[in-house]
């Protein structure tokens, strides 16, 4: 645990993406929302580059993907889709410092994580970088040094700002069980060790050793108390997949001061509960758990269940809102 994790967060945020091309209108409605604590959106729906895979493809240094009928492969030179990638950073990067002038305070950026990055991207022969140790190494090692160029441009366009990272590990847990699928889709590649996986998240998050940095996963089954091991602050997840058997795990995560960024709020277009309802299961975990009710607002931030790319745009609006609403009520009424 990083000496980061005695900051105190806001009480809500989002997660990644959201609806819609338009980087300005998104920054604007993100700004908006969290005052305390805004996020740099990602816009998927802009085509290759903007996507999540190809967004942190477009950070690698040194390493360059093209997009292929089967995903993103690694090549050997940057081409029209990382050029692609580029200049979609750059233009939500101008949004967001337009829309930050003078902000101090906490903001959000997100990069893949080194391990779904490996089982997303293609080697030369098709497979996943995954299949092959050398190839991780060098992928993680990219990736860091990325990131560490990465969270310098953004500390200089938004130079009031702690930036917190968050890395997104969706496939973490299928890599720790040996649950990705080859190019042939007919066998899975072999399980990660559980301390080589560790090790390279802490090399990675080492990128950022001035700053606060959180996992993000919306897969069941989060390995809470790896990431403490690797040295997060915060794991970010979809609360509706927690079960009992999570619970001393994440009640280990909270006496240890690893903050609980949960998602609450649906990440598709729905009806909503009040925003009491909202945090209804995490007010029931905290009884549960034994865990003095004062401690959270100091513990939990709220967001989405996971990105909001598949939402509406109005619906993303009414999400976001609720997360700071939901929040609110948490706060005003722990128990």
């Amino acid at each position: 645990m990083s000496e980061n994790s005695v900051f105190r967060f806001a009480g809500a945020t989002g997660v990644g993406s959201m609806p819609g091309g338009d980087a300005r209108e998104a920054v604007k409605t993100v700004t908006g929302s969290f005052e305390d604590f805004p996020y740099l959106p990602e816009l998927p729906a802009r085509g290759p580059g903007a996507d999540m895979i190809g967004r942190t493809a477009g950070m690698l240094v040194e390493l360059y993907a093209r997009v292929e009928p089967s995903g993103w492969r690694i090549g050997d030179r940057p081409g029209r889709d990382t050029r692609r990638a580029w200049g979609w950073l750059r233009e939500d990067l101008d949004a967001l410092e337009e829309f930050t002038q003078g902000y101090e305070g906490d903001l959000k950026v997100q990069a893949v994580g080194p391990w779904t990055l490996a089982a997303a991207l293609e080697l030369r022969g098709g497979e996943a970088a995954l299949s092959d140790p050398g190839a991780c190494r060098d992928l993680a090692a990219s990736l860091a040094e990325g990131l560490r160029l990465h969270l310098a441009e953004v500390r200089r366009r938004v130079p009031g700002a702690r930036v917190l990272l968050q890395l997104d590990e969706p496939s973490l847990t299928a890599v720790l069980r040996g649950q990705v699928r080859t190019a042939s889709g007919y066998r899975t590649h072999r399980a990660v060790d559980r301390q080589l996986v560790e090790h390279t998240l802490r090399d990675v998050i080492g990128a950022h050793p001035d700053g606060p940095v959180a996992v993000h996963s919306c897969a069941p089954d989060v390995p809470f108390a790896l990431l403490r091991r690797a040295g997060v602050d915060a794991v970010s997840f979809d609360f509706a997949l927690l079960t009992e058997r999570d619970d001393d795990v994440i009640g280990e995560a909270v006496e240890a001061g690893t903050r609980l960024f949960a998602g609450v709020v649906p990440g598709t277009d729905g009806p909503l509960s009040d925003p009491a309802g909202s945090v209804m299961g995490v007010r029931t975990l905290w009884r549960r758990l034994g865990l003095h009710p004062g401690l959270l607002a100091e513990a939990v931030t709220l967001t989405p269940a996971c990105g909001l790319a598949g939402a509406s745009p109005a619906y993303a609006r009414r999400a976001l809102a609720q997360c700071v609403q939901a929040a609110r009520s948490l706060a005003d009424n722990p128990e």
